[in-house]
């Protein structure tokens, strides 16, 4: 009803009400909330009257869709839509739904809106900008760039890599504010990095703004952690922030209370995933908005938003943690080498073992090696004892209760002075084939692929699938083959009854020890789960490193003395009477380079044959499976770099239908087959692109059956 009609009522009445009805019209409007257009098309809306495009990514991690894509701002979204902010979009809209010059049509899709732009590049209508999710801006430039070189790195898509780098929204999180940033800490004392040659130097270029990249072989003992966080807190010291990526909440929970204990609360941000999504959200935005400048994390800390980036940190690369298992499955020491390389920084790769990976960065020169002095070495390290097949073949006990007799003594003498650990290769640990007289693995002469007998059939290579009809071994040349192993469940069993009066804990898959006291007891541990004793083990075990050494993998040598130095990394100095006993053939290199305590020796040696073979990561490889027609045909549609070289293609193992399944597993009951492709350095770029485009160029075609492809895979056995 209009006013007028009011005021015919009476004389007076319209008059009075008037004022208190549009006051009461204009408050009304003024807490409305702004009407969503439904379905949020902003039909008929103006347009922001600057910038009025939006360059945008969005959350479709299909290779086909890997670009940016432009859409029209309301200008009521003008001021919130700034770049790096969440936004909402309509998504696969037909050309042919346009009204009033705006398309429309689509489902609503997450994505980030990268810049504002005063023209777009697509000629035709554009769809509307459907909503800003938050004002928070939460993707940087330095991130997008690094988020792309990942992408192309691996031969994936932008929008997987910001599902990997970017966590998801928690709005409680964003509403609280982060504290202020706190003023740089003084540089600290070199402390127990006055043990390595080049230690204090290494801490004062840190702290004196340089970025000095190197590889560090840490000694044995506890004092890793305190001596990351010596480098972090160098690096703080000289203005910039700095980033450590350990493999698991434990480590990162050491390296936390380190960086407490030297620098106090509120310098640093801690992200796992223990911490829950809130929470680490909030730490997270705590890194982005440069409110600490340290972070300390497991893998998915690799993308961390550091302001100022002086150091990144990677400790024990050789942790299959450090894989990421979703697309496109980047390696964090890959991702960290990226971070160095495109801010400027330093870099420290450290662990007390050593990878191929971090030999080849000493080798190049890219970075200088961080070691301490023999003496040092001899110091800190324990005593390595070895039990051989032979010993075992004279060993009563150990035919009778599977722990040889040297072993036994040391258990016991180890038992009088504190806790003893045990190290029983895990149950995935299962070699495919080994020779029966010296435990040497069987491999291919072709290609020095693992040779396999599925279902006690012919011998064949699981790489290239030659068969072997006339093998031998070629250490000792007998002609028989063995594989068992025995688990951690057993091996407890049979030391509770050998040492009936001392307590037997384990530390596995099911439930893993942090620590454990140091008073007398027999510790049972899968390797990677072996847990701290209060001032170290008395001794330790490692059993079966038969079955650690015949893993049909390249790494099973690098892998098995990884495993073995970081369990005797946690035993007393030999001076303190700390001893380790291995049950390995002492002959083979892992083992010597073990009782030498000299990872860097052996991972040198693996790299000059890694060179001799071609295999990474002196060449750069690919691994692509499917069924096999469509394997086929995609290796025959792809426009490989002119020096590629295709190894196979071989039979994957069957996954069980209704069995348990672990990532990048074949779909149950389907026979897969895998090649892998390998091209010289150098050619790793165009190897990526070639398969990036191949795999885009089939999808957009409708795809097919699925095809997996993976860039530089950690297992190619």
């Amino acid at each position: 009803m209009s006013s007028e009609n009011e005021k015919s009522e009476g004389p007076g009445a319209g008059e009075a009400a008037e004022p208190e009805q549009l006051a009461l019209i204009r408050e009304t409007v003024r807490t409305a909330k702004v009407p969503r257009a439904k379905p949020r098309t902003w039909r008929g809306a103006a347009l922001a009257k600057e910038l009025p495009v939006a360059r945008v990514v969005v959350n479709k991690g299909v290779l086909h869709l890997d670009q940016f894509f432009d859409y029209a701002v309301p200008e009521e979204l003008d001021e919130a839509a700034r770049p790096g902010v969440r936004v909402r979009v309509r998504f696969g809209a037909g050309a042919h739904k346009v009204r009033g010059g705006r398309r429309e049509g689509g489902r609503l899709i997450d994505g980030f809106l990268i810049e504002r732009r005063a023209e777009s590049d697509y000629s035709g209508p554009l769809a509307a900008l459907a909503d800003v999710v938050s004002p928070e801006p939460v993707l940087g430039p330095e991130l997008l760039g690094l988020a792309r070189a990942v992408a192309d790195r691996y031969a994936g898509s932008l929008a997987d890599v910001l599902q990997l780098a970017v966590p998801p929204r928690n709005a409680s999180a964003e509403k609280r504010p982060s504290p202020a940033p706190l003023p740089p800490p003084p540089a600290p004392p070199a402390g127990s990095w006055a043990r390595y040659e080049r230690g204090p130097a290494f801490l004062e270029s840190l702290a004196g703004g340089g970025a000095p990249r190197a590889v560090w072989n840490a000694l044995p003992g506890p004092h890793w952690a305190e001596e990351i966080a010596r480098a972090v807190a160098a690096t703080l010291a000289s203005g910039r922030g700095a980033l450590v990526v350990v493999p698991d909440g434990r480590a990162a929970t050491r390296v936390d209370a380190a960086l407490t204990g030297l620098l106090g609360e509120g310098r640093h941000a801690l992200l796992t995933a223990e911490a829950g999504p809130e929470k680490r959200y909030a730490q997270w935005l705590t890194v982005s908005r440069g409110a600490v400048r340290a972070v300390v994390g497991t893998r998915a800390a690799m993308f961390a938003p550091v302001r100022d980036l002086g150091l990144v940190v990677i400790w024990d690369d050789g942790d299959s943690s450090h894989s990421e298992p979703h697309a496109p499955q980047p390696h964090a020491r890959e991702v960290l080498l990226l971070r160095a390389a495109h801010d400027h920084c330093a870099f420290l790769l450290g662990s007390t073992s050593c990878t191929v990976e971090a030999a080849q960065l000493v080798e190049s020169g890219w970075a200088r090696p961080l070691l301490a002095g023999r003496d040092q070495v001899r110091a800190a390290a324990p005593l390595v004892r070895t039990v051989g097949d032979t010993d075992l073949a004279r060993d009563e006990a150990a035919r009778a209760a599977r722990l040889p007799t040297v072993a036994w003594q040391v258990v016991r003498e180890g038992l009088k002075t504190g806790p003893v650990l045990v190290q029983v290769p895990r149950r995935g640990y299962v070699p495919r084939l080994a020779c029966e007289r010296c435990r040497t693995p069987a491999r291919c002469r072709h290609c020095s692929g693992p040779l396999e007998a599925p279902e006690q059939q012919e011998l064949r290579c699981g790489w290239c699938g030659r068969g072997a009809p006339d093998w031998h071994c070629e250490a000792c040349g007998a002609t028989r083959l063995r594989a068992q192993i025995v688990g951690a469940r057993r091996t407890a069993e049979e030391l509770g009854r050998a040492f009936p009066a001392v307590p037997v804990r384990t530390s596995g898959r099911d439930h893993v020890l942090d620590r454990v006291p140091g008073r007398p007891a027999l510790v049972v541990s899968t390797p990677g789960a072996e847990p701290v004793a209060d001032g170290g083990y008395a001794a330790a075990l490692l059993l079966d490193g038969w079955a650690m050494l015949g893993r049909p993998d390249l790494r099973a040598g690098e892998e098995a003395l990884r495993r073995w130095i970081d369990a005797a990394a946690l035993v007393r100095g030999q001076g303190d009477g700390g001893t380790v006993v291995v049950v390995a053939e002492p002959t083979l290199r892992p083992v010597q380079a073990l009782v030498r305590w000299d990872p860097v020796g052996h991972a040198q040696r693996e790299l000059a044959e890694r060179a001799e073979l071609g295999f990474p990561p002196v060449s750069r490889m690919a691994s692509v499976a499917g069924l096999p027609e469509a394997l086929a045909a995609f290796l025959d549609g792809a426009e490989l770099p002119p020096d590629a070289e295709i190894l196979g293609p071989v039979p994957l193992p069957v996954t069980r239908p209704g069995g348990p399944r672990r990532p990048g597993d074949t779909p149950p009951g389907e026979q897969w087959e895998r090649a892998l492709v390998r091209v010289p350095p150098g050619s790793g770029a165009a190897l990526a692109t070639a398969l990036k485009r191949a795999q885009a160029s089939r999808l957009a075609r409708g795809g097919g059956e699925p095809v997996r492809v993976r860039v530089d895979p950690p297992d190619i056995g």
